[in-house]
C-alpha cells in the first residue's frame, strides 16, 4: 500500500496533510535518488497557474539539487507538455506541480518517467521508501544547477499543430476555447489560431486564485453560453493542467469524454487504422459500449483513473482509451492524456468527413447518468456499511440490465462518488440521491 501517492500523484490542500513545503523538499530529494538512472542528471519541472506553484516549485528544485540532479524550469505549462519535453530533452524525469481540476487551494505533484509515461507503482513505492530515510545532501561540487527553458511554449505549440493533417486547415471555423485560467492559457488559443480557426478565448486571465473557477472542463456553463451567443461552430474546454477536454456543439450541448472516444474510434476505423478496440472505465456510459458494439469495436472497462486505462491498453496492445471526464489517450499521438491534441484529432475527423460535431455524435445515444459527490473525511469507509450496500442492491434490482450503479472513493479528492445510470433520467436522479443520502447519514 502506498502512503503518499494516489491515482494521480500526490495531491491535497496546501499546507495540510501531504502538501507541505517540507514534504515537497524531501520528495524532490527522494525522487532524485530513485530516478537518476539515465546519466543525464536533469529533471524538468512544469506547473499550472495556482499561486502555491511558486512555493512547491522552489521546494522541489532544492530537493532535486540536493540529490545531485539539475533542474530545468518551464513555468506554467500543461501536464502533457511536460511529458513531451521530458522525452525531447532526454531528461531523467518530468515533474508537474498541479492539482488538475481541483480548486486553487489544493495542489499536487506528479512525475513522468524518461519516456514521458506516468510512473509505475513499483517506482512510486521506491520513492516512498526513500522518503523514510534521512535527507543527505551530495557534496557541493555534485549539486544540481537550475536553468529555464524559455522557448517551451513555442516548442509545445508546434508539437500540437503537428497532430493535424498538413493538407488541412481550420479556416472557416469559429471555435470558443476555454483554458480554465490554467496552464494552457498561453498555448491553446494560439494552437487553434495558427491552424486557421477564428478563436474566442475565455478563461485566459490567471491570477493564481481563479484556476477552474466557474470555467473549464469541470464547469461548462460559461462555454456553452459563449458558443451559442457567439454563433460559434463548437467549443473546446480544458481543465487547469490541460490533460482533459470536454467539447460543446454549436447548439450548446456538452460532448463528454465518452463521445470523444466514440468519434476517435469511428474515425480510426473508417481509415483502417484502428488497432484493436477501446478502453473505457467503470464510469463510462453504457451508451458508448452499445454504440461501439454496433460497429463491432471491442470495448473494455478499467478501474477509474487514466493510469489504469493505460495499463489495459498496453496489456491488449490497443491505442485508444479514456474517461468520460475527458482524459483521452491515443497512443498513436502521445504517451499521456492531452486535451489540446485530443481536440485536434476531433477537428481532423470533422474535416476529413466534412461534418459538424453533432454529425459525428448522431449515432451514439448516451443513457442518463447522474453522479452525486458526498464529502468524506475520516478513515472509515461508508461504502462497506450494510445500509449503503443494501441500498445499492435495491437500486440495481430496479434498474435491471439497462442500468448500473457504481460507488467509489475518489482518488484525488475527499469524496464518495455515487453514480447511477439508466433509461429514465428522473428515476436515475431519484436512485442516485437515495443512495447518496444513505452515505451522508454515515458520514
Amino acid at each position: 500500500m502506498k502512503k503518499f501517492f494516489g491515482t494521480d500523484g500526490i495531491r491535497g490542500k496546501v499546507g495540510a496533510g501531504k502538501m507541505t513545503p517540507e514534504l515537497a523538499l524531501k520528495l524532490g530529494w527522494a525522487a532524485g535518488r530513485v530516478l537518476s538512472r539515465n546519466g543525464t542528471n536533469k529533471v524538468i519541472i512544469g506547473k499550472d497557474t495556482r499561486i502555491s506553484g511558486y512555493l512547491f516549485e522552489s521546494a522541489m528544485e532544492a530537493g532535486l539539487s540536493a540529490a545531485g540532479l539539475s533542474v530545468m524550469l518551464m513555468g506554467p505549462m500543461p501536464t502533457p507538455a511536460v511529458a513531451y519535453l521530458t522525452r525531447t530533452f532526454r531528461a531523467e524525469a518530468g515533474v508537474v506541480i498541479s492539482a488538475s481540476h481541483n480548486p486553487y487551494y489544493d495542489n499536487g505533484i506528479k512525475f513522468f518517467s524518461a519516456d514521458g509515461s506516468k510512473l509505475a507503482d513499483e517506482i512510486e513505492l521506491d520513492i516512498e521508501r526513500e522518503l523514510e530515510k534521512p535527507l543527505v545532501c551530495v557534496e557541493s561540487h555534485l549539486l544540481g544547477k537550475v536553468s529555464r527553458i524559455d522557448d517551451a511554449p513555442g516548442r509545445y505549440i508546434e508539437y500540437c499543430k503537428g497532430h493535424f493533417p498538413a493538407d488541412q486547415t481550420l479556416h472557416g471555423l469559429k471555435i470558443v476555447v476555454d483554458c480554465a485560467h490554467g496552464a494552457t492559457y498561453h498555448i491553446a488559443p494560439n494552437v487553434f489560431r495558427e491552424l486557421g480557426a477564428e478563436v474566442i478565448a475565455i478563461g485566459v486571465s490567471p491570477d493564481g486564485l481563479n484556476i477552474n473557477h466557474e470555467v473549464g472542463a469541470t464547469s461548462m456553463a460559461k462555454i456553452c453560453e459563449t458558443v451559442v451567443s457567439a454563433g460559434a461552430d463548437l467549443g473546446i474546454a480544458l481543465d487547469g493542467d490541460g490533460d482533459r477536454i470536454m467539447m460543446v456543439d454549436r447548439h450548446g450541448r456538452v460532448i463528454d469524454g465518452d463521445e470523444i472516444l466514440y468519434i476517435l474510434a469511428c474515425d480510426a476505423k473508417s481509415r483502417g487504422v484502428l488497432h484493436g478496440g477501446v478502453v473505457g472505465t467503470l464510469m463510462s456510459n453504457l451508451g458508448l459500449e452499445l454504440a461501439l458494439a454496433e460497429l463491432d469495436i471491442p470495448f473494455l472497462r478499467s478501474k477509474v483513473g487514466d493510469r489504469y486505462v493505460m495499463q489495459l491498453l498496453k496489456e491488449h496492445d490497443w491505442r485508444i482509451g479514456g474517461e468520460n471526464s475527458g482524459h483521452i489517450l491515443n497512443l498513436d499521438h502521445g504517451t499521456t492524456g492531452d486535451g489540446i491534441v485530443a481536440g485536434i484529432q476531433v477537428l481532423a475527423a470533422m474535416r476529413r468527413r466534412n461534418a459538424s460535431l453533432e454529425d459525428l455524435t448522431e449515432n451514439i445515444k448516451m443513457l442518463p447518468q447522474v453522479l452525486v459527490n458526498v464529502r468524506f473525511e475520516g478513515e472509515h469507509n461508508p461504502l462497506e456499511s450494510k445500509e449503503v450496500l443494501d441500498a445499492k442492491l435495491e437500486v440495481e434490482t430496479k434498474l435491471g440490465a439497462r442500468g448500473r450503479v457504481l460507488l467509489r472513493k475518489s482518488g484525488t479528492e475527499p469524496l464518495i462518488r455515487v453514480m447511477v445510470e439508466g433509461d429514465i433520467e428522473a428515476d436515475v436522479l431519484m436512485h442516485a440521491n437515495y443512495i447518496a443520502d444513505k452515505v451522508r447519514n454515515l458520514v
